[in-house]
Order: C-alpha cells, then sequence, then structure tokens
C-alpha cells in the first residue's frame, strides 16, 4: 500500500437527515480516477459503514481497489445491535486486509486507530458537522498532516 494513493475515511456515526450516500460515492470515484486504489475504514457505524459499503460496490467496476479496515480494538462490535454486527462481519469478511488489534477497548483506542489511518494515507473523505469530536481531531490531525481533505459536511 502507497500512502501516496490512500483515502482514509472519518465521519460521525449519526448524520444529517438530509446526507446523501451518492457524495460518498461521487467522492470515491473522483479518487480512483486520480490514482488513488486503497480506501481505509475505522469499522464503525454510520459513516465508516457507509463508506465501506461504497468501496465494496465500487470494487466491482474498478477491481483493482482495496478496501482496509482498521479497527481501534477486538471487541468494537460487542455492543451492538446483531444486525448491525452482521453488516460490520459481512464488510470485515469482504475487506482485502483487516487490522484488529489485540486489546479490547480502552480510553484512548480510537484516537490511536484514527490517527494511524491518517498517517497511511494522502487523502481523507470525512463528515465533519461537529469539530468538537473524535472525528474533529481527526480532521485536524489529517490538516495538521497536510492531506487533501474532502469534507461532504460542509466547509469546518
Amino acid at each position: 500500500m502507497a500512502k501516496e494513493t490512500t483515502c482514509c475515511f472519518t465521519g460521525h456515526r449519526i448524520l444529517a437527515a438530509d446526507f446523501n450516500n451518492d457524495t460518498v460515492t461521487r467522492g470515491i470515484e473522483y479518487l480512483i480516477n486520480q490514482g488513488v486504489d486503497t480506501f481505509i475504514c475505522g469499522g464503525a457505524m454510520g459513516f465508516d459503514t457507509i463508506c465501506a459499503q461504497a468501496v465494496l460496490d465500487a470494487k466491482r467496476v474498478h477491481p483493482q481497489i482495496k478496501l482496509h479496515i482498521y479497527t481501534p480494538c477486538n471487541d468494537q462490535s460487542r455492543r451492538w445491535s446483531a444486525k448491525d454486527r452482521r453488516t460490520y462481519d459481512k464488510i470485515l469478511a469482504s475487506a482485502d486486509f483487516v487490522d484488529i488489534p489485540p486489546s479490547p477497548y480502552f480510553d484512548g483506542c480510537m484516537k490511536i486507530r484514527n490517527y494511524k489511518m491518517v498517517d497511511d494515507s494522502a487523502y481523507c473523505i470525512c463528515y465533519l458537522s461537529n469539530p468538537r469530536s473524535g472525528t474533529g481531531q481527526t480532521h485536524s490531525y489529517a490538516k495538521r498532516s497536510g492531506l487533501t481533505i474532502f469534507n461532504l459536511a460542509g466547509k469546518k
């Protein structure tokens, strides 16, 4: 995986009611046309799930692209509904690479995962509507790290 051709995703679990998933698809297509071939998702519910599914859909037309999942801990889905766990398990099974740390959840594990995704990327597609959040922290780190950022929630 080359950093120059890698994009990570970060976003909130709850999105605006008028959010259109097609914006994710258009962003992925744009980056594929720019030479991006690897997409990193954090595996969380909400924006991460939408992005992972959009990458898997794009793989049907662009089989050269890869989906990497970086989870923050080995028990990320333990409190999720059965339906959400099934979706998560299906995404993990379909991904080209899955990084699951050996430890269960601990304070700070999400920040470690988020920063690792940024460190491995040159681009970031995000959904940032609340800068006082983990997504806001990740967005700020991506900006400081010089990533090209596309915020699907507008300018922040």
